[in-house]
């Protein structure tokens, strides 16, 4: 089985990336492939650029890594209650060449912030638009106050209620998606 997970920030020290990392490591015999946003950097979106242009090969390759996947781990940044522009703009253009951008993978759709709220205004709006985009969301996770409770030497969730929590949902992705 392939996961294939990234955080949606550009960020070079991208928290979410890090929490994507560590959860997608949680799967036992697995291959993992984290991705990095700042390979698939692309310009803005607009669809005046699209017809000067075409498509770009970035977002052509970031479907081709989705089309790869047996489950998706994404964990979604959170910029004033919404998506980053890195990412928005990389899933506009992946979405005019495949609407279907999540190609019905099973995913596990995660957000984390150094705030007490987690990402939870991006995680709720992803949450309810990626279906329309081929998404087949079979959990989620949301880790409050990132620098409290994850442990960047280690590369863990330092928490253990919210590691343990991780870990059950892990459990439960594998037998309902796999075993069921």
């Amino acid at each position: 089985m392939k996961i294939v997970a990234f955080g949606g920030s550009n960020s070079r020290n991208s928290i979410n990336k890090k929490l994507a990392t560590y959860v997608s490591h949680l799967f036992e015999n697995c291959e993992v492939e984290v991705l990095d946003l700042n390979d698939f950097a692309i310009p803005l979106f607009s669809v005046d650029l699209e017809k000067e242009i075409g498509q770009p090969l970035e977002a052509k390759d970031f479907l081709d890594k989705i089309a790869t996947a047996d489950v998706l781990v994404i964990s979604m940044a959170e910029n004033n209650s919404n998506y980053t522009a890195a990412f928005k703009s990389l899933f506009d253009w992946a979405s005019r060449i495949n609407v279907k951008v999540f190609q019905q993978k099973p995913m596990l759709l995660m957000a984390t912030s150094p705030g007490a709220r987690g990402g939870g205004n991006v995680l709720e709006i992803a949450k309810n638009a990626f279906p329309r985009y081929g998404a087949d969301i079979k959990a989620t996770f949301s880790l409050p106050s990132f620098n409290d409770n994850f442990d960047l030497e280690h590369n863990k969730i330092s928490n253990p209620e919210f590691d343990n929590q991780i870990k059950e949902i892990v459990k439960n992705f594998v037998v309902k998606t796999f075993l069921a």
